[in-house]
């Protein structure tokens, strides 16, 4: 199955055994429902960061930034759904506590009943898959328009915040400075580095980096393009700038994270060009 395709994960098979996939700033090219059944955590998630607990349902779409820390007894399911697809979903993230009882079980039901499916697979499998993620989308729907599921009002930083990390996920490629966003936004790099870290917890820098980290380790890990151009991919100037880089912010150089695998790694892929082959890392 496709990292794209449809499909139902336990928030452990998500992260694949290495907290970064989570833990660090990123957007996925898919839409994600994440249900949180146990423990507790963090999520930076559209420019702010929350507090994560049990049945909290989290919606976010394809090319949001985000950021997951999770308590080592933290349990929950991720429901994985294509971009482009004919189901009716939200084009903004969403972040509830579910607190009846009822709409808990009524969610954790159509997750299971999905899972099952994908579990057996029987011959149209994929069509009760879909059906089953179609009243999910109803249900997340259904919560959104309810009054106490209405986000609270972002302040004036919290908004530069949020905007700050959607370009974040559109140009993290042109290893632009920070100077770059801040000129974007019409504020000084060291208003943006304020306001960020008072919205987010992490710094403008931070956030950046660890976006650029965490594509890095992505492709490092799970393909086979050369170290030299995923350097070039990410707007590094040359792969020396790269692997000090990754070792500044891993403690590993690129071919120490390219650790073997099991199985096969996904063959090559064209490597989108970056905008700028300028390095600013």
């Amino acid at each position: 199955m496709s990292d794209t395709a449809l499909k139902i994960q336990t928030l452990a098979q998500l992260a694949g055994g290495g907290d970064w996939r989570l833990g660090l700033a990123h957007d996925r090219p898919y839409h994600s429902l994440f249900w949180f059944t146990r423990g507790q955590g963090r999520i930076l998630l559209d420019g702010r960061r929350r507090g994560l607990g049990p049945h909290n349902a989290v919606f976010i779409p394809a090319n949001a930034l985000f950021s997951i820390e999770l308590g080592r007894q933290s349990l929950g399911q991720v429901v994985t759904v294509p971009a482009g697809t004919p189901l009716r979903l939200p084009d903004m993230p969403w972040h509830m506590r579910v607190l009846d009882v009822q709409v808990q079980s009524e969610l954790s039901s159509f997750i299971e009943a999905a899972q099952r499916e994908q579990s057996v697979q029987r011959p149209l499998f994929q069509d009760a898959m879909e059906a089953h993620v179609a009243l999910i989308s109803v249900w997340l729907r259904r919560q959104i328009t309810m009054e106490e599921h209405v986000p609270a009002k972002r302040s004036a930083g919290e908004r530069l915040a949020k905007q700050f990390v959607r370009l974040v996920s559109r140009h993290y490629t042109m290893g632009a400075t920070l100077s770059f966003y801040a000129t974007e936004l019409g504020v000084t790099p060291t208003h943006l580095t304020r306001v960020v870290k008072l919205a987010t917890g992490k710094t403008a820098a931070e956030l950046l980096s660890e976006r650029v980290v965490h594509a890095a380790r992505s492709l490092l890990e799970e393909t086979s393009h050369p170290a030299r151009n995923i350097a070039q991919h990410l707007g590094f100037g040359s792969a020396a700038y790269f692997t000090r880089f990754m070792q500044q912010h891993t403690g590993q150089s690129p071919s120490q994270l390219r650790k073997p695998i099991t199985g096969t790694k996904r063959p090559p892929q064209p490597l989108r060009n970056a905008a700028s082959t300028t390095a600013a890392y």
